[in-house]
């Protein structure tokens, strides 16, 4: 059974931008770069035809294209991080894209995602970093300059069971066109 999302690619220029900010944190389990994302809706695990009526849903979808910027690191998890991410600015063509995503599969029948939609892209997984360890890392590799990129399409990928961050594979596309 494949675990589906959407999500945004991020291009290659700026996934090297990024991949240049890995190292320096204990307890950081780094994502390969071709792996990097920002998740849209979280889908799940599911059968191949409910897949399939996904995937053709998802087509009804008609959006011009739109700027995304990714803007300074941050984490995730309080007081127990629990990953570093880029922050992505959340802009109201990006905003609205992932509430259609949403209200599209609820209206499938998945329960609404339990989690208030923050764009970012994560660049590690954490297990066992301390506050202190975080907090340096950030005050060192925290900024850099604004990167954007036009998202033309959106796409669903899939995952298989691992550790987290991958591989992903593009199982369809649809282009931002209206």
């Amino acid at each position: 059974m494949p675990r589906l999302f959407t999500g945004l690619e991020i291009p290659a220029e700026i996934g090297q931008t990024l991949s240049s900010l890995r190292g320096g944190l204990p307890g950081a389990r780094w994502i390969d770069p071709e792996n990097y994302h920002v998740t849209l809706r979280f889908i799940g695990d599911i059968d191949g035809v409910a897949a399939r009526e996904i995937a053709h849903t998802l087509e009804r979808i008609n959006r011009k294209p739109f700027e995304v910027s990714l803007q300074g690191l941050s984490s995730f998890g309080g007081k127990k991080p629990r990953a570093v991410v880029a922050s992505v600015v959340p802009s109201r063509p990006l905003m609205e894209l992932q509430a259609e995503l949403e209200r599209l599969m609820q209206r499938f029948g998945l329960d609404p995602e339990g989690r208030k939609f923050i764009p970012h892209v994560t660049l590690a997984r954490l297990r066992d970093a301390s506050n202190q360890d975080v907090a340096d890392y950030l005050s060192v590799r925290g900024y850099f300059p604004t990167r954007s990129f036009m998202a033309s399409r959106f796409v669903l990928f899939s995952s298989r069971a691992s550790t987290g961050g991958g591989p992903y594979v593009i199982e369809d596309s649809y282009a931002l066109s209206a």
